[in-house]
């Protein structure tokens, strides 16, 4: 039986993922901030900011819960055909 190599994540790629995160945000929020027009309408792109940024979020709790229930479901049915066939005798005669 052999098990999967799990990769782990680096503290580097976890530094430049939150980094990257941090100055595109930044990066947009001072757009609107000088953005050359009526407050109102930079509160409705901040909203619309605001709105990609949680929905993202939610996105990446979704696809990671939905591939950590694979994984599970993978290891059960894994365990249940190693049971299987440790159970099984080819050589054993029914009487």
């Amino acid at each position: 039986m052999t098990k999967p190599i799990r990769t782990k994540q680096t503290a580097a790629f976890y530094v430049q993922a939150l980094l990257s995160f941090a100055v595109s945000l930044a990066s947009v929020v001072i757009a609107l901030v000088y953005l050359p027009t009526e407050g109102w309408i930079r509160a409705f792109l901040g909203l619309g900011l605001l709105y990609v940024v949680t929905s993202t979020i939610t996105l990446c709790k979704v696809v990671r819960d939905r591939h950590e229930l694979a994984e599970v479901s993978n290891r059960v049915d894994q365990a249940r055909l190693d049971k299987l066939l440790s159970e099984h005798d080819p050589y054993k005669v029914d009487a």
